[in-house]
């Protein structure tokens, strides 16, 4: 008896599922369903559930657990990143001989159309073969869908830090585009984070105010720097 090809469910106002061959199954459809499981609070519970406000969706994306959190922030300080859902569908296809259900933690779209599904693990889980072994296969089907499958683990804990405290300038209806504007030019010939937050300082004549737009301005990655390390006064920044 052959075996069948791959399929997919999506959910829709509330239980109502979607089924289908996944190699019929459009991003852009996926982007407009809920999340494939619900998200649950329970007390006692060993995870830790919510949601996210996304600067690149520009509303709530759903988490499971801190370490998906922390895989969220990253993508969504991420300025390819167009679109990102969590939970985004069920794929049911065989392995070894049995019928099996994978839901993946998120899907992203980027500016070029580029489509990535990423599946959230603590690094000691990928060691556990039975693990290991169910995620190359959900991989396979994956990208023989022609969409890249990526697992993360634990970020840098710099970076996760660094990234975390700059997702509090992340809103951009927060940043008049003119003050924007007038920070961009003033600190241009700044070599470091500190010059650039006194020149901000300046231009503005609002020195709380004006560090927030600078902030902003390296969550939008407008200006970069090294974020491995801890940020200071003395981190060199790049300029375009």
């Amino acid at each position: 008896m052959p075996t069948p090809p791959p399929r997919y469910t999506l959910r829709f106002d509330g239980n109502d599922l979607e089924r289908g061959k996944l190699a019929d199954l459009e991003a852009r459809h996926v982007f407009e369903a809920e999340p494939r499981r619900t998200f649950r609070w329970h007390r006692g519970q060993r995870h830790y559930p919510g949601r996210y406000w996304s600067a690149t969706t520009e509303g709530f994306v759903g988490y499971e657990s801190r370490l998906e959190l922390a895989a969220l922030l990253l993508e969504d300080f991420d300025n390819r990143a167009v679109r990102i859902a969590s939970q985004p569908f069920e794929l049911i296809a065989d392995r070894d001989g049995i019928e099996r259900s994978y839901v993946p933690d998120y899907m992203v779209e980027h500016g070029d159309h580029r489509v990535t599904v990423i599946e959230v693990k603590p690094k000691r889980r990928l060691e556990d073969p039975e693990i290991a072994g169910a995620l190359r296969w959900a991989g396979d089907i994956v990208r023989s869908r022609g969409w890249a499958y990526r697992i993360v683990s634990e970020p840098e804990p710099a970076l996760l830090s660094n990234i975390r405290f700059l997702a509090g300038y992340r809103r951009l209806w927060q940043f008049p585009q003119l003050d924007v504007e007038m920070v961009e030019a003033a600190i241009r010939p700044s070599a470091t984070l500190g010059s650039a937050l006194r020149s901000a300082g300046s231009a503005l004549n609002d020195v709380p105010y004006a560090r927030a737009v600078v902030l902003h301005l390296l969550w939008r990655r407008s200006i970069r720097c090294d974020l491995t390390s801890a940020l200071a006064t003395h981190t060199v920044l790049e300029l375009p």
